[in-house]
């Protein structure tokens, strides 16, 4: 009776170290892929503002990327360095932080634009919220980047509704990232100046309830749903993402101040691709400029849904 009893102790050990283990395994691989605060989320809002050199040029870009929710790790690191080599080239002053307290009326006044670059979830207390509505709707520029269009943000009504203008449903699965036709619209627009019609990029591209279109965004660019798979699958689920009418990339004016979201950028290599960073340069270039914002807006009936091999068919054509 002792020997068994001694066995049975022996194996509920081993069961027990290898739960622990196992466990400690999973809580890696959530932090390595990102997920740690979707598993154990935060709301945690900064309270003491970061110091601004005093000698930063002009103009000059706030590049914010702090994460409550899913980390886009690699999204961000090569965000953050696309973006440093861009201000060197167009000699334009840049702070990168992940520390919402500098979303106050004093430090926001010494930007000209902010640029979200895959933030993710509740980072900003109401009076932090308030000062930048505020800075936005006076003059500022905002440039949000991937997961600053997820659903992360939906408890911001004023983000939403001036910034996305669509409620985010789900991105593809299996495969995650696929690459598609991205078509420009609006090309007289300024942000699309110096840009080919149509481009290929690999994504993990995300859909929407409906197009921002219809809430009155200026849309810039739009995915061919015939060149990649818009759907989700996971295991047994599967669900299908078609929009019919699928911006990625669009722009609005808020008050005095304007806007531009672009669904791109969750791999460090978005940031390497040619086209992608013309895109955002000449972004944050309209957002620093003094002009009255511009609408340029497409006939909804002329909507570009689709590319064939004799050139870009418009929807219903």
């Amino acid at each position: 009776m002792a020997m068994r009893r001694g066995l049975l102790s022996k194996i509920l050990k081993v069961v027990l170290l290898l739960a622990l283990t196992f466990v400690g395994v999973s809580l890696v691989v959530v932090w390595q892929i990102g997920a740690w605060n979707l598993v154990f989320p935060s709301q945690h809002h900064d309270t003491v503002a970061p110091a601004i050199p005093l000698d930063m040029q002009s103009p000059a870009v706030l590049v914010f990327s702090k994460t409550n929710s899913f980390r886009h790790k690699d999204g961000i690191a090569g965000g953050t360095k696309a973006l440093q080599s861009i201000a060197e080239n167009e000699q334009w002053g840049m702070l990168h932080t992940e520390n919402g307290a500098v979303f106050n009326e004093t430090d926001l006044a010494r930007f000209d634009a902010v640029v979200f670059l895959n933030v993710s979830g509740d980072v900003l207390s109401d009076a932090q919220e308030a000062d930048f509505q505020s800075w936005v709707q006076a003059g500022g520029g905002w440039l949000g980047i991937h997961s600053a269009g997820d659903d992360s943000h939906s408890e911001w009504q004023w983000y939403n509704d001036n910034f996305i203008g669509a409620t985010f449903t789900a991105h593809i699965m299996s495969p995650q990232f696929q690459s598609a036709t991205v078509v420009m619209e609006n090309q007289a627009h300024p942000i699309l100046s110096g840009m080919p019609d149509t481009w290929q990029h690999e994504e993990e591209w995300y859909s929407w309830e409906q197009s921002p279109r219809v809430k009155g965004f200026t849309i810039l660019a739009s995915v061919d749903e015939s060149s990649y798979n818009p759907v989700q699958k996971f295991m047994d689920y599967e669900r299908d993402l078609r929009m019919g009418d699928h911006p990625v990339v669009w722009a609005n004016c808020v008050g005095d101040g304007r806007s531009v979201y672009a669904a791109m950028g969750h791999q460090a290599e978005s940031f390497e691709q040619p086209v992608f960073l013309r895109l955002i340069v000449n972004a944050l270039s309209w957002l620093i400029s003094a002009e009255a914002c511009p609408f340029l807006p497409t006939p909804y009936d002329n909507v570009i849904t689709s590319v064939s091999k004799a050139g870009i068919s418009p929807s219903g054509n």
